[in-house]
């Protein structure tokens, strides 16, 4: 086994925990975000491309068909990496479906859900 291939398979097993740790428990409560201010204009692209991608799966960052992103504490990194190969039942989104900077806003604006109360 070349270290290329035992870094890749470590890589793996780092984030595949990561996930798992964080999605077993699965939030359904009242939704912990009040009216956010949007005037930046990456958050309010983040907020759209997040209702058009994410919102069915994910309603508000709670815990829907899939696990509560807002309590995630994996880095963006990790988040990146799951969103473009997908995890589970997660699907795969493609660099044509979101764009990487839409990517990034949309990880700027569930930051943004994490932040506010």
């Amino acid at each position: 086994m070349n270290r290329v291939s035992y870094l890749y398979r470590i890589f793996l097993i780092f984030f595949v925990s990561i996930v798992l740790s964080v999605s077993c428990s699965v939030r359904r409560s009242e939704p912990i975000t009040g009216p956010m201010n949007l005037k930046d204009t990456a958050l309010k692209n983040g907020q759209v491309q997040y209702m058009t991608y994410c919102q069915k799966c994910h309603p508000i960052g709670e815990g829907g068909l899939g696990p509560a992103l807002n309590i995630n504490p994996a880095p963006k990194f990790a988040k990146r990496f799951q969103v473009r190969h997908g995890l589970g039942v997660m699907p795969s989104f493609s660099k044509e479906e979101i764009t990487n900077e839409d990517l990034k806003d949309i990880l700027a604006y569930v930051s943004a859900l994490k932040k506010n109360k």
